[in-house]
């Protein structure tokens, strides 16, 4: 494979990670928000079973009338291109109302489409900017792609250190994601290696269901690293591994 089709598959790889991980977070937000009852709860059930011209017919008045909450639906179907045409300019136009209203949610969003060059130019600085108002408000997705950024050097200079602070917060709120990104750090960096700390990260993530820390465990378990070689335990992780 060529080093421009290798860039090419990771970018697209990583395009389609970071969509579905905003998506998932900002459907599991709106979904702790149906409690607010009335015409929103109506667009996110409508959202749910898959009757997506219904949602927009309720969220677009309620985003047009200054709803966060709705506006980051809109750009999530936009996104997503569900019930609408796929449009990221739109995406992002919506996203932006609601992170100018303080929306960490819609701010985490933001950073994603300045970091993926999604309806907007591709711009780093701007990327770290919404991610750390969202990151500061404790949204983990945007603490870990933080963690992300620092430890690449995308847009900042590159700073182990800080690169794991944001991990972790990510990942001691549950985020199986950064989890997984913390048991790999320990397990490959050479100034960081510790085979005990990258099991214990592994498993975390691993206990979630995520499907390379559950093989990464495994291999950990059949080599001895950070644990006791245990090849039933081994066995045990590699077969988890094919069934997600």
């Amino acid at each position: 494979m060529t080093t421009r089709r290798w860039l090419s598959d990771r970018h697209a790889r990583t395009t389609a990670t970071l969509r579905a991980s905003l998506a998932v977070s900002l459907m599991a937000a709106v979904l702790a928000g149906a409690a607010l009852g009335g015409p929103f709860e109506d667009a996110l059930a409508a959202h749910v079973r898959g009757d997506y011209a219904t949602a927009l017919r309720i969220f677009r008045p309620l985003a047009d009338g200054g709803d966060a909450l709705a506006q980051t639906s809109l750009g999530l179907m936009y996104l997503e291109g569900k019930g609408v045409s796929r449009d990221y300019a739109e995406a992002v136009k919506w996203f932006r109302m609601a992170a100018d209203q303080g929306l960490a949610l819609a701010q985490g969003g933001l950073g994603s489409m300045y970091y993926l060059g999604q309806g907007v130019p591709q711009d780093y600085a701007e990327a770290i900017k919404w991610f750390r108002r969202a990151a500061d408000q404790g949204l983990a997705p945007a603490q870990r792609r933080l963690g992300t950024m620092y430890f690449r050097g995308d847009g900042v200079p590159r700073d182990t250190p800080e690169a794991l602070k944001w991990y972790r917060k990510a990942a001691d709120q549950g985020d199986a994601d950064a989890q997984y990104q913390l048991g790999g750090r320990y397990r490959v960096s050479r100034d960081l290696r510790d085979d005990a700390e990258a099991a214990k990260w592994y498993r975390k993530a691993a206990d979630q269901g995520h499907a390379l820390a559950q093989y990464n465990l495994g291999m950990m378990y059949n080599l001895g690293q950070g644990v006791p070689e245990d090849n039933v335990e081994a066995h045990k992780w590699y077969n988890l591994d094919i069934m997600y």
